[in-house]
């Protein structure tokens, strides 16, 4: 579904990307893992057109999108789940779900998102900014699944929260890959990312430097001793 070539992408003169290649097939969970500073949130972005990118190839499902503007992707089915969530404060839950379906033109989800997070239809008349921190990561999430996603990016969604939040969180995920949903999640939570990935990505200064399957990643000496505390 995606293909990602030799990617490269500056702040200025900063480099952020240096040849980052890797794939997703359809149907995949794939996670990417590493420090903080390592590029994983830049990557994401220049995936969905809002970082541009300044060398490389990027084909989804085909096709080269690499000059392609990021509402045009999200019309191909790449939505991405920002950093911080970033919902709407102002605005009530039912609002920031239907403005996820506003490039896509549709709003056919919308009991289907409130069906997968009953708390969202309990409180869908309330300000978003009222919302917990968890709550309103399943607002991100539901955002992003009324652009009917054929790739979610997903961007640190177990950040700054509770451990029982977190495993919620990760089991919506898990429920989103059985349904089908392809994903590509980044989590600072890297046992928990690469426990239910089918593949992995290491990530540093810029670089992939190791990939593999999710569970071969956990058990690898190197990756455990930076990534998971031992």
């Amino acid at each position: 579904m995606l293909e990602v070539h030799d990617l490269a992408s500056r702040y200025g003169r900063i480099p952020a990307l240096a040849g980052v290649s890797l794939h997703v097939e359809a149907g995949e969970l794939v996670a990417i893992v590493g420090a903080n500073g390592a590029g994983k949130t830049t990557l994401l972005r220049t995936l969905s057109g809002v970082q541009p990118m300044s060398g490389g190839t990027l084909r989804f499902e085909g096709t080269d999108i690499g000059r392609e503007t990021p509402r045009r992707r999200v019309r191909r089915g790449i939505v991405q789940v920002p950093e911080g969530r970033q919902v709407w404060g102002a605005l009530d839950v039912e609002d920031n779900l239907l403005l996820g379906a506003f490039a896509r033109g549709r709003a056919a989800t919308l009991e289907a998102v409130y069906a997968m997070f009953p708390v969202l239809a309990r409180k869908r008349g309330e300000a978003a900014g009222t919302l917990s921190g968890g709550q309103q990561q399943m607002l991100a999430i539901g955002r992003a699944l009324m652009a009917d996603p054929r790739l979610l990016l997903l961007d640190e969604p177990s950040m700054g929260l509770a451990p029982k939040l977190v495993a919620e969180i990760f089991t919506h995920i898990k429920a989103l890959r059985a349904r089908g949903t392809t994903i590509l999640l980044v989590d600072q939570n890297a046992r928990a990312a690469l426990a239910i990935a089918d593949r992995g990505y290491v990530m540093e200064t810029g670089r992939l430097v190791a990939e593999g399957p999710g569970a071969e990643l956990l058990r690898d000496a190197q990756v455990q001793q930076a990534y998971l505390g031992h």
